[in-house]
This record gives structure tokens, C-alpha cells and sequence, in this order.
């Protein structure tokens, strides 16, 4: 016998559950371990019949063959069907819940356990997946598990597999007039007294910015249905962020039975965890307990202190707040302050007076007024605001919208001891608030899934540092500790960014992630760093790392920290920069940079799986800055572009990007694709190579991206890519990927392997050479110095063609091997190899050019200068010449051993 357990006091999630595994588990039987909410009774009143269930005392325990529990993960929860889990001869036990992060005392032999809405999804994808029709009353009471568990989508648990899941219940036939019945059945005569008592008697505290209510409930008698009494006071008073009731009824031998029941709206505040203490479980943001003999107000006392102990204190300004400000003074004209929002993005500037003091701000609007009238030349003064709101650092997130929503503002000027030290903006509080509505409380590593059919889990931003604390190495997760202490005693925040934030993200949860390029930003809090902070910083590491090496590049003094063959970090480097921004004077020019936040340094990155930024610094907030998505895009294995005109800017972009979406097995982005498309067809790189003698974008920067593309194991597929998009035009206007080309580098890839393994020669160098060749031979030599490239490839570039054209008009009249030696002894490997991958009409010269590689050039001359000298011949110039007539000899088998080289000597040079 197959036994489906739902948990006692069933709900709709649970029973719908089963109802689903049963179609699933063909024969299988519902157990309802022990009653049932009063909405979930009345319903199988009405349509019991229609499910498989028995009742459990009609159980015959020696013939249970195997177990599978739904929405529930502890044994107590079984009621007294918990003793069938011990039963020795069981063949499986299967557990299927929604619940994270609960200890589970059940011994599955399999387990899926999601962060979806209702356990009814994970059957409900399962069905989907086998093609299996429902009736009418199977896809009602599944549509009710979900709208009951997830609140009709609406409680933060829910995700888009629930809403995908009740579609497809609803195209299953799903009765919607039974499930608007039963999902909201209205309270009985005895809830609604309850409730009146609930309102007058609820009591209610502000911690920390948020509103904690509750409230105690005496009666003679259990009432059924509290939880919906708890939805109906929730519904009644919306300010409300924690709610906890309490419901007291007497008990056998004087004492007290007591169910407790909490609804959380604050991330911070884990009601699974909490209700936990008490044997209690749920969802963070919905939990329940039932306790016997405890006093409740103690109970309730030691809940109310855990919650505000849970609750996260409110970000303030300089959490939120972006620094350095870029400001302007009150002379500035119209249309240069215009100019300067284009330039860096701003939606608004404040102006200060000669001493730095605030005078007033304008914003972009103003500006447009302003210009729409005609005064370009005006200076700023006569339209800014005067009369400016101000904060502090130390206000706090709910006073910075409060201030924004009465005043109608954008933006509010942080000022510390008069000085303006940061700028918080309505986007600022907008994103905050985002984050606070839908948290990512769960990491996929608390994700259960042994199950080959279930889907892959999904990568959620992390709430604190320690969750990805098990992805590093213990000693490198100390180093960024470290700077992050020092970072903070300089009044600064710190930041890892870029790559090693995404591979951290995609990194498995548990395992040393081996990181050898690190990336830290530092920004200011309250007040601004310098363009000194980075070597500040890496100064300050050097001190504790002694036998590291700093360099200190460029006039905005990035520093690098660099472990050559360390015991613990290997070759690790470590560049330290201050949070800047970045503008092309024209494209593919190198940027110039200037001090600014860190929201404007992620933005001048590439990608949006690029531009993200872990806060090391301690913070309030969530550590990962992911203004762009990338979160989003990695779960959709995509690479997408920051901005439209990236790629005109910076063509190395195109290059970077094929590279991330082949290593990692992502996409480009559609949109991506679309303006990779238009960059290149715009013909915006031709001109300025034409125009502007330097383009390092076209030029070492591609160099080292070609480098990059080019010696890695994805090379083929990266450079198909390239193909696809026409992106080897910007090494040059004419060069495309054809089939031809192709085959030849498919056949390079042999040839090195045959005669290069050690890897002597730099085969990516190799890659770009044959590349390069497919030019017209007057463009080659000029591209591989544009390219920069070693001399050695650009003299073997520009001499190419002669000897393709020497090698291939010779070689085949030649009839003696001696004369293929010598004719291409001359040349070194490298050429060798070009000339043979590019033979197009004959294969006797690649077939000739593989045997004076594999043999002929790897014969010696029988007979050595030792030799020669006691054969009596006088040392001197003429050795040379002896020895490579011997070797012609016995290339063309004239001379096969010692007494036939004595023999030719004797004939052919006299002592």
C-alpha cells in the first residue's frame, strides 16, 4: 500500500498536495492524520468522494509499501501516523514541502523542499511535466492550496511558478465560484464577536520604524479559524508590520491549551525561527504554536522581546546616500549646467557658494524651463531653489520619505556640520524600498532538491556577507575582512565589484572558490575619498602583508597589490581603486575618469553581470548593490549591456561580451545583440581610426581581449560568435569569418597540437596572425601594428605572401628531399604553419611541409665534427659545409650508416 500523509489539522495546501501526488502515485491513498481546518471540512463534506482518501484507523500498518508526506517536515505534525515511519520493511519515504530552513526529524530516503508558495506547485509542475489531465474537482482543490498558501499571490512567499501553476489549474477546468467560496468563507457569529474583542483590546508599539501589535484571546472553548481572525485584524488595521494573537482555553487537570499565531511583514523578523523556540513552525512571514500549560503572558513577553531584538534598524542617508556631490556654483550658465547633468547622469545639481556652503540646487526640469525660454547664457541663480530641505547622515530611511512625499522633492542635500557630504534621491528610496517589499531571505544553498526532474534552483541576492562566506577560502575571506576594518576606520566604504561578485554569486554554496584578480572600490560615507584612498588602503594591507608587491598606477592612483607563488593566496592580485565615474571624449578613445559613487562606478562597467558590488563594510542594508539586474540576468543566463551606446564607445565591449556568455554557456541579450548590430554597421570605428591616430579601443585594448578570446579552450565558439555578429570588423572594415578561415584555424589547432605541445610558440598570437592573413596582403602589416603585436609577427605578417607564394610555386617540382630541406629550412615554425593551413590547391604542399616537420627536419648527419677530425680532416669552416652535404646525402639515402658515410666523404672531400 502507497500512503499519502497530509499534516494534521489539514489546510488546503496539504490536501491539495496530495490530491495531485495521487494522480501522480497511481492507487496510492490520503491519509488526513488528524483533522482539518474548518474551511478545508466543510469541503470534503462536499467533495470527499471525488479524492482517494481512508481513514487512518483503517490502516493495516504491515501493509504500508512506502510514505509520501506533503507540506509538512516534522513527525509530531503526523499526529499518531508517526509511528509508520519506523515501520522496518518500508521501501521509501518521501518528503515534498516549501518550508526552508526548517530541521527536519523525518527519515526521507528522497526530499524536494523549494521556496515556492505552496507545496501544490512542486506537485503541480510535476503533473504538467508528465502530461497528466485533472478533473474538475482535482484542479479545484489544488487552485485552493495555492490561492490559500500564497495568499491569492499576494504573501511574499509566492513566486512566479505559483502564479505559472494556478494558470495551468485554471485551463484544467479549476472551479473558480468554489474557489472564491472557500478561499475567503467570511467569519463565523463566534470569530466575529472575537473580533470586535480583537480590535478594542489589540495593543501596539513602534520599534525601530515599524508597528508591532498584539493581542491575548480567553474563551471557554477552542474556536476553529484564527487564522482567519488574523487575516481579518490585518485587514482591518494595514499599518500594522508584526502581528501576534494569542488564544487561551482551558485543559484537562487545570491546565491552559494556547495557540499562538504571528504575521511578519519585516524581512528581518523570521516568525519560523522565532515560533520555533516554542515548537512552532511556518514561514518567516507566517508562523504558528500550540503550547499546553505555559503562562501567556510570559510567552508573549519573551516573543515581543525576540521581535525587537529581529527588527533591522532603518537604513539612514548615509547608507543610502551617493559621494562625492558634484556641484556647481551660482554663476554657472544654464547650458553648462545642462551640459554637465548630460555628461554624468544626473536628474539634478546643488549649487554652492565659494566657501562650499549650500545656497540652493536645481533640477532638470528647471533647467528645461529655463532653456525653453531661450536664456542658454543665464547663470543658475535666478532659477534654482533657495529654500532647500536638508538631512542629516544619521537620518533615518522612513523621516527621508516622509520629508520626499510631503515636499513632493527628488532629491534631499546631506549635510554633516554644515558641509555637504552626499545626496540622497527619489530613485535612491525607490530602490531601497524595493528591496525591503521583496526580500531574498533564502539563499539557494538552503534549497533541498534530490530529485533529477525538479527544476535547478535559482540565484537569490545574499541578506548578509556570511552567506557567501562558505564560497571562499578562509584565509582570502580574512584578507577582505581586513580591508574592510580599515576601510571603515578611515571613514570610507568598501566594496568587492565586478567579476569576482558574479562568480561568487554563481559559485556552488559550500567549496573554496579560487579568485585570482580581485576588484575592491572604495567610497565614501560620510565624507568623500580622496583619489589617494586606494593606496592608502593597499599601503595599510602592505603593512600586514609584508612580502606582497604594490604598484601604484596612473594619475588617479589605482594601486595593486600583488602574491607571487604565496603558500595560502597562490598569484593573487588585488586592485584598490576610489569609486569613479568615466566619459569618451570620442569613440573608442580611452575614458577619462573622475572622483564619484559608487552607483556611477558600476555604471560605467560593462555589463549588467559585471556591475554589481558587495558592500564589506558593516551596513544596515543588504550588501549586494545590483542597480542594473544582473542578479535577474544571471538566473536568465544572459548577457545584457549596460547602456545603448556602450559598444560605440567602447568596441572591446563586443569582444568581453562574447567571451562571458561563451564561458559561462549564457546568451547575449536580444537588445544586446541589436546594438552590437548597429555599432559595427554604423561604420563608427573606421572613422575614428581615420580620424584619430590613437584608438586604444581599436588597438591594445583589443590586443588584450583578443589575447584573452584567443587562448582560451572556448576559442572556436567565440570567434563563431564574432562571426555571426561581423564583429572582426573592427580589427578591420574588410575581415569576416567565412567557412574558409574557419577550417584553416580548425587545422592550426592540429598543427600546434602536433608540433607545439610544450607550447613554445604563443598560439593565440598564432590564432590572430592567421586571422590577420585573410587581409589583403597591403593591410596586414599595417593591422598587426595597429594591433601592436610582437615584431617578430608583424615582419612574419608583411613577408607572408612572398613565401606562400615561394613555397607553394616550388615545393612541387621538387623531386629530392634534400631540396625540400633547403628550401625551408630557411623559415621558422611559425610561417611553416601559416603556409601550409592556407594552401588552397594542392596537398602535396601541406603534406610536404608535415613530413619536414615530423622527419626530414629532425634527421642528423650520421657522421659528427669528433668524427671528422679522426678521419683526418683539419678543423675549420669546411666542417659546416661536410656535415650538411652528409645530411643532404642521407635526407636523399645516398647514405645510410657509417661505412656509407665514410664512403661518400672518400668520394666527395679529401682530407
Amino acid at each position: 500500500m502507497d500512503l499519502i500523509l497530509c499534516h494534521t489539522t489539514a489546510d488546503f495546501d496539504t490536501l491539495g498536495a496530495a490530491v495531485g501526488l495521487a494522480r501522480l502515485l497511481p492507487g496510492s491513498k490520503i491519509v488526513l492524520t488528524g483533522g482539518a481546518h474548518p474551511t478545508v471540512k466543510d469541503f470534503l463534506a462536499l467533495y470527499r468522494d471525488e479524492y482517494p482518501t481512508i481513514e487512518r484507523r483503517s490502516v493495516a500498518p504491515a501493509m504500508i509499501r512506502s510514505l509520501s508526506i506533503v507540506d509538512v517536515q516534522q513527525r509530531q505534525r503526523l499526529g499518531a501516523a508517526a509511528q509508520w515511519l519506523d515501520l522496518p520493511d518500508l521501501e521509501s519515504i518521501v518528503v515534498y514541502d516549501h518550508h526552508l530552513g526548517q530541521a527536519s526529524d523525518i527519515p526521507a530516503t528522497q526530499v524536494q523542499i523549494e521556496p515556492v508558495g505552496a507545496t501544490t506547485t512542486l506537485i503541480v509542475e510535476r503533473l504538467q511535466r508528465a502530461k497528466i489531465d485533472l478533473t474538475i474537482a482535482e484542479a479545484t482543490v489544488m487552485a485552493l492550496g495555492i490561492h490559500v498558501d500564497s495568499g491569492s499571490l499576494t504573501f511574499e512567499m509566492s513566486t512566479a511558478r505559483d502564479a505559472l501553476a494556478l494558470a495551468w489549474l485554471m485551463q484544467q477546468g479549476a472551479d473558480l465560484t468554489a474557489i472564491g467560496e472557500y478561499v475567503d468563507p467570511g467569519l463565523s457569529p463566534q470569530l466575529q464577536q472575537l473580533l470586535q474583542v480583537a480590535l478594542r483590546d489589540i495593543q501596539t508599539q513602534s520599534i525601530g520604524g515599524k508597528t508591532v501589535g498584539w493581542v491575548s484571546l480567553k474563551t471557554e472553548k477552542f474556536v476553529a479559524g484564527l487564522s482567519s481572525l488574523v487575516t481579518q485584524i490585518r485587514s482591518s488595521m494595514a499599518d500594522l508590520d508584526v502581528l501576534i494573537l494569542t488564544h487561551e482555553v482551558p485543559a484537562a487537570a487545570g491546565k491552559n491549551r494556547v495557540t499562538i499565531i504571528g504575521r511578519s511583514k519585516i524581512p528581518g523578523v523570521d516568525l519560523q525561527v522565532l515560533f520555533g523556540v516554542f515548537g512552532g513552525g511556518g514561514h518567516p512571514s507566517a508562523a504558528a504554536a500550540s503550547l499546553h500549560g505555559v503562562d501567556v503572558s510570559a510567552i508573549l513577553a519573551q516573543l515581543l522581546d525576540a521581535i525587537e531584538m529581529a527588527i533591522p534598524q532603518p537604513p539612514t542617508a548615509r547608507d543610502l546616500m551617493s559621494a562625492p556631490i558634484r556641484t556647481i556654483r551660482p554663476e554657472t550658465t544654464i547650458a553648462e549646467a545642462q551640459r554637465i547633468l548630460l555628461r554624468y547622469g544626473h536628474s539634478g545639481l546643488p549649487i554652492v557658494d565659494p566657501t562650499d556652503k549650500l545656497v540652493g540646487i536645481i533640477s532638470r526640469r528647471d533647467l528645461d524651463l529655463a532653456r525653453h525660454h531661450g536664456f542658454d547664457r543665464a547663470p543658475v541663480k535666478g532659477y534654482m531653489t533657495t529654500h532647500v530641505n536638508t538631512i542629516a547622515p544619521s537620518t533615518t530611511l522612513p523621516e527621508i520619505e516622509q520629508l520626499m512625499v510631503t515636499h513632493d522633492l527628488g532629491r534631499l542635500p546631506v549635510l554633516a556640520a554644515g558641509k555637504l557630504v552626499g545626496i540622497v534621491t527619489r530613485t535612491d528610496i525607490l530602490r531601497q524600498l524595493h528591496h525591503q517589499r521583496n526580500p531574498t531571505a533564502n539563499l539557494a544553498a538552503q534549497i533541498t532538491v534530490v530529485d533529477a526532474s525538479a527544476p535547478t534552483p535559482s540565484i537569490t541576492p545574499p541578506r548578509d556577507l556570511q552567506q557567501l562566506q562558505v564560497r571562499l577560502a578562509p584565509k582570502l575571506w580574512e584578507l577582505l575582512m581586513l580591508a574592510a576594518r580599515l576601510a571603515q576606520q578611515s571613514g570610507w566604504h568598501l566594496y568587492l565589484v565586478g567579476g569576482a561578485v558574479r562568480d561568487l554569486l554563481l559559485a556552488p554554496a559550500t567549496g573554496n572558490l579560487v579568485i585570482t584578480d580581485i576588484d575592491l572600490v572604495v567610497d565614501g560615507c560620510d565624507r568623500s575619498a580622496d583619489v589617494g584612498a586606494g593606496v592608502q588602503l593597499a599601503t595599510a594591507l602592505q603593512e600586514v602583508y609584508p612580502d606582497t608587491r604594490l604598484d601604484i598606477h596612473g594619475a588617479f592612483q589605482t594601486a595593486a597589490l600583488l602574491w607571487h607563488r604565496d603558500p595560502e593566496f597562490d598569484s593573487l592580485g588585488i586592485d584598490i581603486a576610489t569609486a569613479r565615474t568615466e566619459f569618451y571624449p570620442y569613440p573608442a578613445a580611452n575614458p577619462e575618469v573622475e572622483a564619484s559613487s559608487i552607483r556611477q562606478d558600476l555604471y560605467r562597467r560593462d555589463f549588467t553581470i559585471n556591475a554589481m558590488a558587495l558592500r564589506l563594510t558593516a551596513a544596515t542594508t543588504p550588501p549586494l548593490l545590483d542597480f542594473f539586474g544582473g542578479v535577474d540576468d544571471l538566473n536568465t543566463r544572459q548577457v545584457r549591456v549596460l547602456h545603448a551606446n556602450s559598444f560605440i564607445e567602447d568596441p572591446t565591449r563586443i569582444y568581453r561580451g562574447v567571451r562571458f556568455a561563451v564561458r559561462l554557456g549564457f546568451r547575449l541579450e536580444a537588445r544586446t545583440i541589436e546594438y552590437i548590430r548597429y555599432a559595427i554597421e554604423s561604420g563608427v570605428y573606421d572613422r575614428t581610426a581615420q580620424a584619430n591616430p590613437k584608438t586604444p579601443a581599436l588597438q591594445t585594448r583589443l590586443k588584450t581581449e583578443l589575447k584573452y578570446l584567443l587562448q582560451a579552450s572556448y576559442w572556436q565558439p567565440a570567434l563563431e560568435l564574432l562571426g555571426e555578429l561581423d564583429a572582426l570588423q573592427c580589427i578591420h572594415p574588410t575581415l569576416k569569418l567565412d567557412l574558409e578561415l574557419l577550417q584553416q584555424l580548425k587545422l592550426l589547432a592540429r598543427c600546434l597540437q602536433r608540433f607545439d605541445r610544450a607550447q613554445t610558440i604563443g598560439h593565440w598570437q598564432l590564432r590572430l596572425e592567421l586571422i590577420i592573413a585573410t587581409l589583403t596582403p597591403a593591410y596586414r602589416q599595417q593591422v598587426a601594428a595597429n594591433l601592436q603585436l610582437a615584431q617578430d609577427s608583424i615582419d612574419r605578417l608583411e613577408h607572408l605572401e612572398r613565401s606562400q607564394t615561394k613555397i607553394s610555386s616550388s615545393l612541387p617540382a621538387l623531386q629530392r628531399v634534400s631540396e625540400v630541406v633547403q628550401l625551408l629550412q630557411p623559415y621558422d615554425l611559425q610561417t611553416l604553419i601559416l603556409v601550409a593551413v592556407r594552401c588552397r590547391n594542392t596537398a602535396i604542399v601541406r603534406d610536404r611541409i608535415w613530413k619536414y616537420l615530423t622527419v626530414w627536419s629532425n634527421i642528423q648527419p650520421i657522421l659528427n665534427g669528433k668524427d671528422l677530425h679522426k678521419l683526418g680532416y683539419k678543423p675549420g669552416p669546411q666542417y659546416r659545409q661536410i656535415l650538411d652535404s652528409l645530411l643532404m646525402a642521407t635526407l636523399d639515402g645516398e647514405v645510410t650508416d657509417r661505412s656509407s658515410a665514410e664512403q661518400f666523404l672518400q668520394r666527395h672531400w679529401h682530407c
